[in-house]
């Protein structure tokens, strides 16, 4: 698995990316996630390669996006994180996760903490974080789809 910066080379797979309803109720799609990074030069959208195919999809915000997440100036915002349906189960979002810390040290030099929230009842999700290495300090945010846990990992 690879992690990449999206260009406009990847269209053809993000228009075969899936999410189900139920994985709606927590995340964005790749298509606005990609609209919102056009807009904003401090957002990047990430595409988790497996070979030729789109297995897991995510943003990195930095400066702005992380702000109202983390007090600490050089953190960067993990948004919009999923997996295609169709590849869920499979390891793939485990292994984008631990590929992040290296990807973000090689990219964003200036970034020591990588920041995510998390809704409070998507529970498989938060045993995910935990186990790449991101802590639940306590910290709680209200979302548009509910309740959320901040979560970090320090590089």
């Amino acid at each position: 698995m690879q992690l990449y910066f999206y260009n406009e080379g990847f269209r053809n797979v993000i228009e075969k990316y899936i999410l189900t309803e139920e994985q709606l109720r927590f995340t964005g799609t790749p298509v606005d996630s990609i609209k919102l990074s056009s807009q904003d030069p401090n957002r990047e959208s990430i595409l988790a390669m497996e070979e030729d195919t789109l297995v897991t999809f995510f943003d990195l915000h930095k400066n702005e996006g992380a702000k109202p997440f983390s007090e600490n100036h050089h953190a960067i915002l993990v948004r919009a994180f999923s997996t295609d349906f169709r590849h869920q189960g499979k390891g793939y979002a485990y292994n984008a996760l631990m590929l992040l810390p290296g990807f973000v040290k090689a990219h964003y030099q200036d970034i020591n903490e990588i920041v995510l929230a998390v809704n409070l009842q998507n529970e498989a999700a938060q045993n995910l974080y935990k186990k790449c290495g991101f802590i639940d300090e306590g910290e709680r945010r209200m979302g548009t789809k509910g309740e959320l846990i901040i979560m970090s990992y320090y590089l």
